[in-house]
């Protein structure tokens, strides 16, 4: 089969690679993001799909406006591709595109369809506290995730998964997928299914608000947020911004899933409950000796693991108690 891939981030490495490698594929072009200026240094770097495609000696193609790009659309005609495989590219695709490869445009989408259709499905299906994601395969059309589906994958989403994690976890299964779902149009043995509408849902464009915790939430959903929003999420201690980067819910229905050196502190951690019943979301409420302080929230307890102070490396919980001089009843927020 004769391809062309359109992708850019990492999560999309993973499926070129694959792609490359298979001898039933011959990826004839990649299509990925102009380069742009990353990092700290602000240099100018190469999406992680060129850089896989440059170094397959495969030819590139980076139209800021693939629909309007006439360069890229001829480019994108001589091919006479079978199909078009598209993973998180960031560009939406015109009719004329979609209509050109003989088998369509077929897209790796990052949730279990219809549900979490746009941006950020991962993000969002952790956030929600949902148990269980997956890859979804599906034919391209022009609405936002809309295209009849072709294949499925699961996978489990553990209390302390953070979305990198499970992202890693899906390029991989979409990169496995892709190959079925290819073989299984070629050889006429895949037939598309519609999506059921009203059980769609929807993933956003995450914000910059979405990072802010309010610990009037209960304390799994901002344990959530914090692992959905990795490592971004924020809040502030003595005047200054405080990102959170790793929590624990603490509470009876949490024990068993906690870590052992966690669960072991069932007791004191009761005690501690009781005693901060009156204690205002946000509240430092206690100390754990070797793992952090824990913070009442709008319901239960939180454990922050690992934090990155303003200006500073990021840190375990542990050394931001020891190296702030951190007391009980100080407030975060």
């Amino acid at each position: 089969m004769r391809l062309i891939f359109l992708g850019t981030p990492q999560f999309a490495v993973p499926s070129l690679q694959r792609l490359l490698a298979e001898p039933d594929f011959e990826v004839a072009a990649v299509v990925t993001q102009p380069d742009r200026r990353r990092g700290r240094g602000n240099q100018v770097e190469a999406s992680p799909v060129k850089q896989v495609a440059v170094a397959a000696n495969c030819p590139v193609l980076q139209p800021h406006r693939i629909k309007k790009d006439q360069a890229t659309l001829e480019a994108l005609e001589a091919v006479q591709a079978d199909a078009f495989v598209v993973v998180a590219y960031g560009q939406l695709l015109s009719q004329r595109i979609l209509d050109l490869p003989r088998l369509g445009c077929i897209n790796g989408h990052g949730s279990l369809l219809p549900a979490y259709r746009g941006a950020a499905p991962i993000q969002w299906s952790i956030v929600n506290g949902d148990t269980v994601t997956g890859m979804t395969t599906m034919q391209m059309n022009l609405g936002m995730d809309t295209g009849p589906m072709l294949l499925k994958s699961s996978l489990p989403i553990g209390l302390f998964d953070t979305a990198v994690e499970v992202a890693d976890g899906l390029a991989q299964q979409c990169a496995d997928l892709l190959v079925d779902t290819l073989d299984g149009l070629q050889s006429g043995k895949l037939s598309p299914q519609p999506q059921d509408e009203a059980l769609a849902t929807y993933a956003p464009l995450i914000q910059k608000a979405d990072f802010e915790l309010d610990w009037k939430k209960p304390a799994i959903a901002l344990h959530n947020q914090v692992r959905g929003f990795y490592p971004n999420c924020v809040t502030s201690f003595r005047g200054q911004p405080l990102k959170v980067m790793a929590t624990a819910p603490l509470g009876d229905p949490y024990w068993a899933a906690l870590p052992p050196e966690l669960a072991a502190l069932q007791a004191g951690v009761a005690t501690m409950a009781t005693e901060a019943t009156q204690s205002c979301p946000g509240t430092v409420v206690g100390l754990i000796k070797g793992q952090g302080p824990v913070v009442q929230t709008g319901e239960g307890l939180l454990l922050l693991r690992q934090v990155k102070p303003s200006g500073k490396q990021a840190q375990s919980g542990a050394d931001f108690v020891n190296g702030s001089r951190l007391e009980v009843n100080e407030s975060l927020g």
